[in-house]
């Protein structure tokens, strides 16, 4: 075999023209892979940059929204503050009238129902409802044949939600079937 009749790589085998061809979709190929490769290291920095802003950005917010909630809880305080002092300067040592003392209670209670209701607090309904343990926590049964077993006979303390999430369990009392 002669060197004229050796077998050609698949390089040389094809025409002059194409190999140019060939090589500039190689140069373009490797010139795309650096501009991905350059524009991944940017972003790498970006991301690494912004997770630093944001954790020296997390306690200002923290601390936000600890401001926020001591302004909303101050007209408690206050309310609180004031059914003290009326207590505190009764002289003679006598209790305040009952009435009174409902009254400071339930302006108390106003107070917070309003900043619940502000901040899309809700108070779990429970005593009727069948048993839900993501909303109820069961603290004994009750045996009664008034209402269906697993059923809330009786609410211990109130439970809440925010959001749909929930924020406490109400403790409760369910049904059991009446022994005979």
């Amino acid at each position: 075999m002669s060197a004229e009749e050796a077998p050609q790589t698949p390089a040389e085998a094809q025409a002059p023209a194409e190999q140019p061809e060939a090589v500039q979709r190689l140069a373009a190929a490797e010139e795309e892979g650096r501009r991905l490769y350059d524009q991944l290291l940017r972003l790498k920095a970006e991301f690494e940059n912004y997770r630093k802003r944001v954790d020296r950005e997390k306690p200002e917010l923290v601390r936000l929204g600890k401001l926020e909630l001591i302004e909303k809880l101050l007209p408690l305080h206050d309310v609180l503050n004031a059914a003290h002092l009326q207590v505190a300067q009764s002289a003679d040592g006598s209790a305040l009238p009952a009435a009174e003392l409902i009254r400071g209670l339930e302006m108390i209670f106003k107070e917070f129902a309003k900043l619940f209701e502000a901040e899309g607090v809700s108070a779990i309904e429970a005593v009727g409802k069948p048993y839900d343990f993501d909303r109820h926590e069961v603290m004994g049964q009750v045996e009664t044949a008034e209402a269906p077993e697993g059923t809330v006979v009786e609410e211990l303390q109130r439970g809440y939600t925010l959001g749909g999430r929930t924020l406490r369990p109400a403790k409760v009392r369910v049904a059991a079937p009446a022994k005979s």
